[in-house]
Order: C-alpha cells, then structure tokens, then sequence
C-alpha cells in the first residue's frame, strides 16, 4: 500500500498556478516536512510550494524517504516505493497540467532525481543539493538522455557524507541525462550556504522564469 504524505503548503499554495509550476521541497535522512520550507523565503520563491514528509517514521520527529543499507547504494525497491508516493502525493494535489520543480536536501535530492527520471514531462528544472542518483535504469532515462532538462547539482567540497561510490556514480550519469548545472563549494561540508542558494536563485530564473523569485 502506498503510504499517503504529510505536508505544509506555503500559503499562497494553488494546485494549478500560473504560470503552471510548483515547488515540491524534499528533506534528508532524518529530518521532516518543516526544515526545508526555510528555503522558500531564503530563495526568495515567487512560486506556490508544498514540502513533504517522507515516509518511514525514524522517531524523535526525524523521517527518512528509505533506510540506508550500504552507504551511496540504497536498495532500489525503497527508493522506488518513495517514489511512487511522491508521485501519489502529485496526484492528489496537483492539477495535471501543472509541473513540478523538484528542490531536494541529501536523500531528498536523489528523489528530486527519481521525480525527473520516472516523469520526466511532469518535471522542470530540478535542484539537487547534496544528493545523487539511483543505481540502474529507470523509466525516463532514455527521454532524458534524447532532451537533455536542465538540472542543478550543487554540493560541498568538504562533504563526507555522501559516499565516493554515489558521488562517480552521478558524475557519470548527469551530463549524459541532463543539462547539468554543477557547482561544488569550497570549504562546505553536507549542508547549504549562501552562494549556493544565491546559485540556485539565478538557476531558477534561468530556466523557470525571471518571476519564479524575487530580484531575478
């Protein structure tokens, strides 16, 4: 069964806005729902947003999208039933013609991955803060590798979080699926700092819109 997310929703949160996107904000392992929405006004986003809760309850407040088993090789069938609950959350919130911008944390940025590379026509301008991709093919992967979306790969030059092993592994996929945007920051470790966002805002004007956020 899939599970049904939680969520908190900006408030100017439509489900078919104009010009016809919305933000889906996606933490990392252990976080929740309301630690992402900072981005909003940080990013200065003009755009309806929505930040979801994974789904696997690691208590004291803290959720994960899937458990991590080998570190940088999660299990494909997690990721892909979070996956689909993303997708079931869409549904049910969304209007059809409304496409979704995908801004994920860590764990969150490989599901942003997993939103582009399992519909990829639902999906504008992704960011991935922190994350990578999932091992082995999936649905959209030769769509993508035919368009070539643009996407936003930001992480820290000192970030021993995420594994080498997942680090070579979206190196490799990356420019070959999308039009890679890649930025590593000196001296940041596994989070986000203000030239990261700063990049991250002209990323979104770029090729969202110049109204997608503020002073662009």
């Amino acid at each position: 069964m899939t599970p049904t997310l939680r969520d908190v929703r900006s408030p100017d949160w439509t489900a078919a806005p104009v010009p016809g996107s919305v933000v889906l904000l996606l933490h990392g392992f252990g976080s929740h729902e309301h630690d992402l929405a900072s981005l909003a006004p940080a990013l200065g986003l003009n755009l309806p947003w929505a930040s979801l809760r994974a789904p696997l309850d690691l208590g004291n407040g803290g959720a994960a999208w899937f458990q991590i088993t080998t570190p940088g090789v999660p299990d494909a069938g997690p990721v892909e039933q979070a996956t689909d609950a993303v997708w079931a959350w869409v549904e049910a919130n969304v209007d059809p013609g409304t496409r979704i911008v995908p801004i994920g944390f860590s764990q969150g940025g490989l599901m942003a991955t997993q939103l582009l590379r399992t519909r990829p026509e639902r999906v504008l301008a992704p960011v991935v803060l922190g994350g990578f991709v999932l091992g082995g093919p999936q649905p959209g992967d030769e769509a993508l590798r035919a368009s070539l979306p643009a996407l936003f790969w930001g992480r820290g030059a000192e970030d021993r979080v995420i594994a080498p092993v997942a680090l070579a592994r979206t190196t490799n996929y990356l420019p070959g699926h999308t039009a890679l945007v890649e930025r590593v920051y000196p001296g940041l470790a596994h989070g986000i700092n203000a030239p990261e966002l700063d990049d991250v805002r002209g990323f979104l004007a770029a090729h969202v819109g110049a109204a997608a956020v503020a002073g662009a």
